[in-house]
């Protein structure tokens, strides 16, 4: 089961390698995992998307790395997530296709040579994945993907009480 962890850590060299070699050291795979900036100076979030069962064991090792400073199982919370790909296509037959079929997944293309497109996605990975499945009938060259970044939800009126 797809698990969605939103990890604090102090931005610091190394870090990444504490968190990546914790889930290596038990087994675990990471699916994907992106850092950034987070709204806390000095201050980093990452976000990690593994397969794991025991998520409350993994939160409970992160906690005791010394660079964590938070970790929330957005899989337990109302979320939302993004990926984002960057898809290279070979244009050599169907160019109008192509560009028909990133418009109805509502994507852009940002470049455009003699013999392919890039197209920009940006949504859920389900709906990356069907577009890069809809796409290797045409072609695909290269595809660059960011790995999954989520925010939980706001609380609605309706469920404050």
């Amino acid at each position: 089961m797809r698990k969605v962890l939103s990890v604090l850590v102090e931005n610091e060299a190394g870090v990444l390698a504490r968190i990546s070699g914790m889930f290596s050291r038990r087994g675990y795979n990471i699916e994907s995992i992106t850092v950034g900036a987070s709204e806390f100076p000095g201050l980093s979030r990452m976000i990690i998307v593994t397969d794991i069962h025991d998520v409350e064991q993994i939160q409970k090792q992160l906690h005791k790395l010394i660079n964590t400073i938070k970790v929330t199982n957005l899989s337990d919370l109302d979320y939302v997530e993004r990926d984002l790909a960057l898809i290279k296509v070979s244009t050599k037959i169907n160019r109008g296709e192509i560009i028909e079929i990133s418009n109805l997944f509502r994507c852009k293309v940002i470049d455009v040579a003699d013999d392919s497109l890039v197209i920009e996605a940006v949504g859920g990975s389900e709906k990356i994945n069907a577009l890069i499945q809809i796409l290797q009938n045409y072609g695909i060259k290269e595809v660059a993907r960011s790995g999954t970044i989520a925010i939980s939800r706001g609380v609605s009126k309706n469920k404050a009480k």
